[in-house]
């Protein structure tokens, strides 16, 4: 027998949201994804667990019984570090925290920076990823806190927004686009360099393009904030990107700032957590620092 804890996590939100659909919504996984991972549980344990149906999933006896020893796997499963890092008398001397790409690699490392003034030896875990990633991250409780740009609308996440950051259009210091007054028509020849599908920036770069009525412009993908900077100073095409993401280019002049009306829109910085978490005194010191933020540090 081969049971994996994501695959009982993935099992549990089939039960407890009803469908697959729904579950990988949830999990922000394809719903084959969870259907392959169901199935997979069914063969390592040799039983049907789960009834398909018009209405949903509902459980057949053996998945009542699997159900049930799930959650006391996940009950244990909370209390483990808790009490290791109590045995070895460290406990509430971590911090596992996350935020999207932008935000955990300009702003956190800036963050904790000031943290660590009043917590020396705090062992200290940052991840970076897109939205999807994060959220992810925090739902299977491999985080406890992240800074995310915009608020991520899910049942199981709680989100406060603690202050906000400017998406400017920048180009090439050479681009004849410069020291002009835009206007969204004089970018419609212009190649925009978008990041993937699923970032927080990537949706508020739409948004922008949607406001500019500029969605049939050329798109091309880029993956991260940094490779986007290095393809606008290469002179591939334009980037809406964060303010303090090309702050250095701009006062070395590798880049321009284009000045176009409307301007894109501010968007928010929110700090996300489970719904209803129980902080420890270093995390819960943490959310007070940063919600006694009033801009980028």
């Amino acid at each position: 027998m081969n049971l994996s804890i994501q695959g009982l996590r993935i099992f549990m939100a089939v039960v407890e949201t009803g469908s697959f659909s729904a579950a990988a919504r949830r999990l922000y996984m394809s719903q084959p994804s969870v259907s392959a991972q169901v199935r997979s549980l069914e063969t390592s344990l040799s039983a049907h667990l789960l009834d398909r149906g018009p209405a949903g999933a509902s459980l057949t006896p053996a998945g009542h019984v699997l159900a049930d020893h799930a959650r006391k796997i996940f009950e244990v499963m909370d209390h483990v570090g808790e009490d290791v890092a109590a045995a070895q008398g460290i406990q509430d001397r971590q911090l596992s925290i996350a935020g999207t790409s932008t935000l955990g690699s300009y702003l956190l490392p800036r963050a904790l920076s000031r943290f660590l003034v009043g917590n020396v030896g705090l062992r200290t875990e940052l991840r970076v990823g897109n939205t999807e990633k994060v959220a992810t991250w925090l739902i299977n409780r491999e985080v406890s806190l992240a800074i995310c740009a915009g608020e991520i609308d899910h049942e199981q996440l709680e989100s406060t927004v603690i202050f906000d950051d400017a998406l400017v259009l920048v180009a090439g210091r050479a681009s004849a686009l410069a020291g002009r007054s835009l206007v969204p028509s004089d970018l419609a020849r212009e190649r925009f360099l978008l990041r993937e599908i699923g970032s927080a920036t990537r949706f508020d770069q739409d948004q922008s393009l949607t406001d500019w009525e500029l969605t049939q412009a050329e798109q091309w993908t880029v993956w991260t904030s940094e490779a986007a900077r290095e393809c606008v100073r290469a002179g591939l095409g334009l980037a809406l990107i964060s303010e303090h993401v090309v702050a250095p280019d701009l006062r070395s002049g590798e880049l321009v700032r284009l000045n176009v009306h409307p301007a894109p829109r501010h968007r928010p910085v929110s700090l996300v957590r489970m719904a209803g978490q129980l902080l420890s005194p270093v995390e819960q010191a943490f959310v007070e620092m940063i919600q006694k933020m009033q801009a980028w540090p």
